[in-house]
């Protein structure tokens, strides 16, 4: 397993799925090191409390599974966890355990694609689909691992990897994405899209008068 170096660091699977969301996000997190806890983050947290433990066996349905397992990706320079991969005779299924809703096209898509492409590279196998588990509908959906998915998390893996290695954050959007991103107290998304002097006090209304 290559983790990378200084001129090509090996980028979290992770990383993928906050950048999709928000590439000042991701930098936060995977540069900064700055992370806020909130009540989403806490229930995912507890969601994946009972596939965090490592270890095999089987599931209901018979399929030999493995919790926690560590994947990688020398071709991409990715690695990560996958939360459960079922094994079948037509080769692994990486599942992804949400919290929340499944948005069809989203992040979570992006991540399971990506430990997809580390599991057909690691066990010589076709992954031709992964799975999302929705905790909000507790419902499984079915993500097809195709070439244009692929190709997006090769294309974000470079992004996410240019990223790592500039020298700033990159610039607050400050949409509604940030109403209930857990980051926002140091992410500051108000003051850094503010024009002119952040310093400046402004009244509530009207023009300023020199």
């Amino acid at each position: 397993m290559d983790h990378g170096d200084e001129e090509r660091p090996s980028v979290p699977i992770s990383a993928l799925e906050h950048f999709s969301y928000c590439p000042r996000q991701a930098a936060l997190i995977h540069v900064e090191r700055y992370f806020e806890s909130s009540l989403d983050t806490v229930r995912g947290d507890l969601a994946h409390t009972a596939v965090n433990l490592p270890g095999g066996g089987t599931d209901r349905r018979h399929h030999r599974v493995w919790r926690s397992l560590p994947v990688w990706s020398d071709e991409l320079g990715l690695h990560g966890v996958c939360d459960i991969v079922e094994f079948d005779p037509d080769g692994p299924t990486p599942v992804e355990h949400k919290s929340g809703r499944y948005r069809p096209g989203g992040p979570a898509d992006l991540q399971v694609g990506a430990q997809a492409v580390c599991l057909r590279e690691m066990f010589d196998a076709p992954v031709t689909k992964g799975v999302v588990f929705a905790g909000r509908d507790r419902h499984r959906y079915d993500v097809t691992v195709d070439d244009a998915l692929v190709d997006h998390v090769a294309v974000v893996t470079g992004a996410v990897r240019a990223l790592f290695l500039q020298s700033r954050l990159p610039a607050a959007v400050n949409d509604s994405r940030c109403v209930r991103c857990s980051l926002r107290p140091g992410c500051l998304p108000d003051a850094s899209t503010v024009s002119g002097d952040p310093y400046r006090p402004r009244r509530e209304s009207g023009d300023w008068h020199d």
